[in-house]
């Protein structure tokens, strides 16, 4: 880019996208070329789920909090909590009171936050220290001292989330922030930490005829429409777009030592790529 004077004397800055309108289809097209800087490629982002896991107390979340702690010692780790079933009752209430999409969206972070709190509080033995979305800047600063960050996990759209296709609620929440926020950051693997082993055909807890899925394609998965699913079709929509996270893995947390196989590199549950 160079420094360019028009007629009129003023200096203007040179580029290829100068007096574009930004919707011009063939130029955004020109803008998927070269590859995508990682800034963290080493690193692990993993989402504790809020009803999954948070909720379910002590019995099963400290396996998962004492596996992280375990494991940091070999990788960098960021910790993202889902919201649970206190967000549920909040998205009832607001639906209840008319609430638009947005106003949810807000409630859910609240809630996802709280848990991150917790989350935090319980790894502070281990260096656990939450931050908020604004600082995915120091976390190269954190990750140095040793430290396990812990993040709320639902995307910052708040009052300003899209509306869904059918109803109100939220259709970006923690599934699709916890994978945003790999990609955005670069890392390796991006873990979805579930009470289930990971994807079925159905809700294995209402029909026992589901047949488990141990890997598909995001394109695939989106085009089975399946009856019920396990993570947010909004995270499939955006992996199936990804540039720079290839996976996801769905792991269950309640079988001991499956989160540390998942962050060691294998499949001991759903594994979801683009």
């Amino acid at each position: 880019m160079t420094l360019k004077r028009d007629a009129s004397g003023r200096l203007h800055i040179e580029s290829p996208l100068m007096g574009e309108s930004l919707m011009r289809k063939s130029l955004l097209a020109e803008t998927d070329a070269g590859s995508v800087f990682k800034p963290l490629p080493d690193l692990a982002v993993v989402k504790i789920g809020g009803q999954s896991i948070m909720d379910r107390g002590r019995e099963t979340l400290l396996p998962v909090l004492d596996e992280l702690a375990a494991a940091r010692a070999e990788r960098d780790l960021l910790v993202l909590t889902g919201g649970g079933t206190r967000s549920r009752h909040a998205y009832a209430i607001a639906l209840d009171l008319g609430m638009p999409t947005g106003v949810l969206a807000k409630l859910g972070a609240s809630i996802s936050e709280q848990n991150a709190l917790m989350a935090a509080l319980l790894l502070a033995p281990h260096g656990g220290v939450q931050i908020g979305h604004d600082d995915l800047v120091k976390l190269p600063t954190y990750l140095m001292l040793g430290a396990i960050p812990v993040m709320h996990a639902m995307p910052p759209y708040g009052m300003w989330e899209r509306p869904p296709q059918v109803g109100r609620i939220p259709p970006h929440r923690t599934d699709a922030g916890a994978l945003l926020t790999a990609e955005v950051l670069g890392a390796c693997r991006c873990i979805l930490v579930k009470d289930e082993r990971g994807l079925f055909t159905d809700d294995p807890k209402r029909n026992p005829e589901a047949e488990f899925i141990p890997e598909i394609q995001a394109e695939a998965l989106l085009s089975r429409d399946l009856p019920d699913l396990a993570v947010e079709h909004a995270m499939v929509e955006i992996l199936a777009r990804a540039r720079s996270v290839y996976e996801v893995l769905i792991v269950n947390g309640r079988e001991r030592g499956a989160l540390t196989r998942a962050l060691r590199g294998e499949n001991p549950g759903t594994r979801i790529y683009r």
